[in-house]
């Protein structure tokens, strides 16, 4: 009975993972390469790097805001995103000769480096990882079911892989690798080597994985896990056409009054005349993404409309915003994002050696199948 027992807990861990063992290797490696997203976009494109060889002070957000609306002085600017002290901040806007703009500008010069009209290697990194490009349709995607739904065959295959590799934990005081006993013997000791010093991290991405799965399904079942943006009341729209909106430094100094440690990070500016100001920034909570911190401000009279933030979160937004800094690792910046991409390349070459382990055993059982099938044919014929 209990050879019997092992061989399904043997069996089920590599259904868990061998139906769709292509699909869960290449979003491992997507994942592992957008871990260093940020940096493999300063690597790769000199025109996004904030360079600053005089030492120069950031410059305010709203001054390279107008310096990009100089440029552009018909363009209608939308969005601005700020990312790391190396990246240059990102200006989004529309003109008339441009449906959808990406202006980078250097913080500290003030320089605008480049306009970028198609997709960014950052963008194109998230969206390969997160839903595999399939496209999105009346707000859900199924290449965002797809891939986190890979957070089930991850923890299946954690929870039968124990269960299979019985005292797992004495890889963590005497790790066994034998290189001398054959490919067999040193893809198996490989596989569950990475596999028992990969615990925590299998149970972290399959947490988050999971998590991302129920806001797919609360998002296609329009549950709505933070309100949607206000809009100013038409009753209190300023009747006078000599009215002036308040601008983003404005918006700014208001936030920053309301959250003293508020980091920009992903602003929105009015659309028309009832739209407001978005702010979204991080803080000084490392555990927190950096959009934690939500304001809404009315440009007409200054005043906040709608505000999040840690202290005053639901359960369900603060699972949302501690998700992503988990998954990627932005924790404390290069070196977390150095642990998670080394465990992400652990954890895509598991997939792998359980691929050839899996592979090389149906063989073996081909092989040995024929063989059996032709012994009863000779012992056929000779009778």
């Amino acid at each position: 009975m209990a050879k019997l027992t092992n061989r399904f807990w043997f069996q089920l861990h590599g259904w868990f993972s061998l139906p769709v063992w292509l699909i869960f290797c290449f979003v491992c490696l997507t994942g592992t390469v957008a871990v260093f997203s940020h940096e493999l976009t300063w690597l790769t494109n000199p025109a996004a790097r904030a360079g600053n060889p005089d030492n120069l002070p950031a410059r305010p957000i709203p001054e390279l805001v107008a310096r990009v609306q100089q440029q552009f002085p018909t363009a209608d600017i939308s969005t601005v995103m700020v990312f790391e002290p190396y990246l240059v901040h990102v200006v989004a806007f529309t003109d008339h000769d441009k449906p959808y703009a990406l202006a980078y500008i250097n913080p500290y010069s003030g320089e605008i480096q480049q306009v970028n009209q198609g997709q960014t290697f950052i963008g194109f990194m998230r969206s390969l990882h997160g839903w595999l490009l399939f496209p999105w349709q009346n707000g859900y995607s199924v290449g965002y079911y797809l891939v986190s739904a890979m957070a089930i065959v991850m923890l299946g295959a954690l929870i039968t892989g124990l269960i299979v590799y019985k005292n797992f934990w004495r890889s963590f005081v005497r790790p066994q690798l034998r290189w001398r006993q054959g490919k067999k013997t040193l893809l198996t000791d490989l596989h569950r080597l990475a596999g028992v010093w990969s615990i925590w991290f299998l149970l972290l991405m399959s947490a988050t994985g999971l998590w991302y799965l129920t806001q797919a399904v609360l998002w296609h079942a329009d549950i709505d896990i933070e309100p949607h943006t206000p809009v100013v009341s038409a009753a209190t729209l300023p009747n006078s056409a000599d009215a002036r909106r308040l601008d983003l430094a404005a918006a700014l100094d208001i936030a920053q009054q309301r959250f003293p440690d508020f980091q920009p990070s992903y602003l929105l500016l009015p659309e028309h005349q009832r739209g407001m100001y978005t702010l979204m920034g991080g803080g000084d909570h490392i555990f927190y993404d950096r959009l934690a911190y939500t304001l809404s401000i009315n440009p007409w009279t200054g005043e906040i409309a709608s505000e999040k933030s840690p202290a005053n979160m639901n359960t369900w937004q603060t699972i949302m915003h501690l998700a992503d800094p988990l998954h990627y690792g932005t924790l404390a910046g290069l070196w977390t994002k150095t642990l998670w991409f080394i465990f992400g390349l652990l954890l895509t070459g598991m997939s792998i050696t359980g691929f050839l382990l899996w592979h090389g055993r149906t063989q073996y059982a081909i092989r040995r199948s024929r063989h059996t099938t032709d012994l009863s044919e000779a012992d056929y014929e000779a009778s």
